[in-house]
């Protein structure tokens, strides 16, 4: 049940898409102290899970509840169109809802280790607000599973026109940035913010609990140095960004995404709450605690470092905040905590006064080259950031003594952070606004390299350390990038997705007034323009260009090193001109409202190119629906008179435009049908398959089938039309389960997926044939690719993404290559890890056919599904799937 507690202030600004407003009466409201107007009622907020498409409605499970039933939770929801709305924000401070107060959890996991639970934040906030007006509390948006994601704001009070007159100071730093600098009232008077996250990885628990302890003491406290705190600033804490997985101690959120992974794709609803909330509080500096690496560890990172960062306005600040940090946590020697040996690089009980500092003490392996990350995605809105890990490593949960020692860690750390920035916001300021400022002004980008290095404002302790091969790469900015409606688009619903994903972003996009010819291409009006003399252009670039190969610069590397949407998305992109350039013609910003799908009027067959993801989730809508959709043998899907309802409400659902097609090209077409998919894989391929319309999933496994083969019980094979492997299937030759998925493939059955585990499966019922050979295992990258065969090359793709590559060579009779491999373009694939590199890829298949009797199979290379990112690789496996089914 929900507890409602009181609502003080209102919100000013327009709320996120899928928020709604729910007006009552209150039973009995509290007293007022805000300054803000009292609500009737109160607001709940909620945002969608996030991720690919415009409307699933299936299930999916997210882990069991305390009971050990499975529970359902919605699969990945759309990016809402054109961007979505910002984030609400109060019009006066404080702002004091009634949080509604969630049942406990009888498996908690926070009471094994003594941390506080999610179900305890609204009590403990409820109270706080109650003793002080210092303190704000807003709910940002709603986990996988529905708990509230609280943003708490520490400040003195604010009237409403002081309120308003931070909100336009903000906006003045960010839009014009020059004058903000010669604003001397801004200078005096603006509430610099200070940004504090937690708990993004759910079973990194003691963030929260020290951001609390923290919060308290700021809105208690009654010295100067305090008030004079929060006179000046604004202290903003997200207590915990992963409610679901700190309640069940899993790093994941409840889709099974690494939400700390997911700042580019926004698979998740909680990412998507980190994106919004950057955007509305554009702090000054950022701080995400994470754990467990033993001893404290402090960014900087070390390299390479992301190009499209601002590095000589970050390293000064972000360095010296964490040597401040260093001599801060040394110096409070708080028992249990562990110190970091610099001469021998091991982790010891004695105080040696120093924690670790990966830019300083990691050569390379811990970087901050993607932008994937919390702490490396606010850089991009003029934040000095940091990722910070607490030491005391846990054993599948932390101990409560660990726990203990861990949030200890964690308050001095984020009391010297808040410090800092307090003793340094005004060159902080300036900092910020000179990023803004090079983004609008369309200013050559500089590397930071060995070579200007020491000219770089801040201290020399660590200048000597940046590496003679320069860990920036330089970056030669473009003056746009444009995507093209019309002949020259890939996917026109692919190039819809690519523009909504910018704008959730917050990045600006134009549209052509009128048809425009830039350096011998002509573009039709309403084309999209990203112009990157704009204030986030290091987001926007680095979201849209195609990123460096970088295998040769450091020995090892952290996560994913390529990422771009612009060319793994499936939309055709442009690289137009050079920063210096003028201006690519006429424009008018894009701001709300989709453009709708159309049907021709009076047409009697009607068909759309199935190209992008959208496209595939309209065929599969219909085909669900019981209509009749012929596919045709050029890449389209066609419909009958009878169908034409149905096809007007999918061209609205998922502005999807129809063409003219005649009777005979719809007689010709292959009847499509509604598919049952068998899966045997993990989190990507389920999120992925109901990202493209297949809701009818059925999950099997090796054991699974082998039980039901040998006892007569259902194996999951009986009703579905294609078995998709994501992993492996391992059914030994004259085992039953081999018998019976032999028998399935005899009667029509079909084997899909992706990886070795894929092909094995496939060759193992002789479907295919050939020798697999797997990249090193942290390679991956975004790599050009053809299309030799006839399944993917209606609507074919330049390129793809490995993570690592698989290749098939020897291939045997009727096994066919659709794809091909051609040379790695961006990411990390050393050349010297590996006997059969990334050279030996080169022109190899990179995704296999083959047809025996009726059963068929397609086995990709290509990482099609990886966090659900790739959209062109899933737009590829959905193709293939609807080919094995015919």
């Amino acid at each position: 049940m929900f507890v409602r507690t009181r609502s003080l202030g209102v919100l000013t600004g327009v709320a996120l898409t899928g928020v709604a407003l729910v007006v009552g009466s209150l039973t009995a409201p509290a007293a007022a102290r805000s300054s803000g107007a009292l609500v009737e009622g109160r607001a709940t907020t909620g945002v969608a899970t996030a991720g690919l498409g415009r409307g699933i409605e299936a299930d999916v499970l997210a882990g069991p509840t305390a009971d050990g039933e499975d529970r359902p939770a919605d699969p990945p929801a759309p990016l809402p169109a054109r961007g979505g709305d910002p984030l609400r924000m109060p019009a006066s401070y404080p702002y004091q809802p009634e949080l509604r107060v969630f049942p406990a959890d009888a498996a908690d996991a926070t009471e094994l280790n003594g941390t506080v639970s999610h179900a305890d934040l609204a009590p403990h906030l409820t109270r706080l607000m109650e003793r002080s007006d210092r303190v704000s509390t807003q709910v940002v948006g709603t986990s996988t599973e529905g708990r509230d994601l609280y943003l708490v704001t520490v400040t003195a009070p604010e009237r409403r026109s002081e309120t308003a007159r931070q909100t336009a100071w903000r906006e003045e730093i960010r839009e014009r940035p020059d004058e903000a600098l010669r604003d001397r009232e801004l200078r005096a008077d603006y509430k610099t913010p200070i940004w504090i996250t937690a708990n993004i990885h759910g079973d990194e628990w003691e963030g929260t609990d020290a951001a609390l302890r923290v919060v308290e003491r700021l809105a208690t406290a009654d010295d100067t140095a305090t008030r004079s705190m929060l006179e000046h600033h604004r202290l903003v804490f997200s207590l915990t960004l992963n409610p679901d997985g700190r309640t069940h101690a899993t790093r994941s959120t409840s889709l099974g995404l690494d939400a700390n992974r997911d700042m580019v794709t926004l698979a998740t609803p909680e990412a998507r709450s980190y994106v919004r909330t950057a955007q509305a509080v554009q702090p000054l500096f950022a701080g995400d605690f994470h754990g467990y690496t033993d001893v404290l560890q402090v960014e900087p990172a070390g390299p390479p470092h992301g190009e499209n960062y601002e590095y000589d306005l970050f390293l000064p600040h972000a360095y010296a905040i964490a040597r401040q940090v260093e001599d801060d946590v040394v110096a409070a020697e708080i028992e249990g905590n562990t110190y970091y040996d610099r001469d021998t690089g091991e982790v010891v009980a004695g105080n040696t006064g120093s924690i670790k500092i990966p830019y300083r003490d990691t050569p390379s392996g811990w970087d901050d080259y993607p932008p994937v990350f919390t702490a490396q995605y606010a850089l991009f809105h003029g934040a000095v950031s940091s990722t910070v890990e607490l030491p005391r490593k846990p054993a599948g949960t932390t101990a409560r003594a660990d726990a203990a020692v861990n949030t200890e860690v964690a308050a001095t750390v984020m009391r010297s952070m808040i410090d800092y920035v307090h003793s340094s916001s005004d060159s902080m300021l300036a900092d910020q606004a000179e990023m803004f400022r090079r983004g609008l002004a369309g200013a050559p980008k500089v590397a930071l390299t060995a070579e200007n290095i020491a000219a770089v404002p801040g201290p020399d302790e660590w200048k000597w350390l940046w590496d003679e091969a320069d860990d920036q790469g330089a970056v030669r900015l473009p003056r746009a990038y444009v995507i093209p409606v019309g002949s020259g688009q890939r996917s026109a619903s692919d190039a819809e997705d690519l523009v909504d994903a910018l704008l959730f972003h917050g990045v600006e996009v134009e549209r052509l007034a009128a048809s425009t010819r830039v350096a011998g291409t002509t573009y039709p009006a309403g084309s999209y323009v990203v112009d990157l003399h704009q204030p986030l252009r290091g987001l926007a670039n680095t979201l849209l260009a195609l990123g460096s190969d970088i295998s040769g610069d450091v020995p090892a590397m952290y996560d994913v090193s390529a990422w771009s949407p612009a060319y793994l998305w499936g939309a055709t992109v442009d690289r137009v001109g050079a920063t210096t350039d003028g201006p690519v013609g006429r424009t008018a910003p894009v701001r709300r409202g989709a453009p709708r799908g159309t049907v021709p009027d009076g047409a009697r067959y009607v068909a759309f190119d199935v190209a992008g993801v959208e496209d595939h989730r309209a065929l599969n809508d219909l085909l669900g629906q019981g209509v009749t959709v012929r596919l045709t043998a050029d890449g389209r899907a066609a419909v009958g008179p009878r169908g034409l309802r149905a096809a007007r409400d999918v061209a609205d659902r998922y502005g999807i435009s129809f063409m003219t097609v005649s009777r005979a090209e719809y007689a010709a077409g292959e009847r499509g049908e509604d598919l049952t998919v068998a899966y045997a894989g993990n989190q990507d391929d389920r999120l992925s398959l109901l990202a493209l319309g297949f809701d009818d999933l059925v999950p099997v496994s090796a054991a699974g089938i082998e039980a039901g083969a040998a006892d007569g019980t259902p194996t999951g094979l009986e009703d579905a039309d294609v078995l998709w492997v994501g992993s492996s299937l391992d059914l030994p030759a004259g085992s039953a389960g081999h018998a019976r998925v032999l028998s399935w493939l005899r009667d029509d059955g079909a084997i899909v997926g992706r990886g070795a585990g894929a092909f094995a499966a496939a060759e193992s019922y002789g479907l295919v044939s050939g020798t697999v050979l797997t990249g090193d295992p942290a390679s991956n990258g975004i790599i050009a690719t053809s299309t030799p065969g006839e399944v993917l090359d209606d609507h074919a793709q330049d390129h793809g993404f490995v993570y690592p590559a698989v290749w098939f060579t020897d291939l045997g009779v009727g096994t066919s290559a659709e794809l091909t491999y051609g040379s790695l373009r961006a990411g990390y694939w050393p050349l010297s890890r590996e006997p059969d590199g990334r050279g030996s890829a080169t022109g190899q298949a990179a995704a296999v056919s083959g047809t025996v009797g009726r059963a068929r199979a397609f086995v990709f290379g290509t990482s099609v599904f990886f966090r659900t990112h790739p959209r062109g690789g899933l737009s590829q496996a959905a193709t293939a799937i609807h080919w094995a089914a015919r």
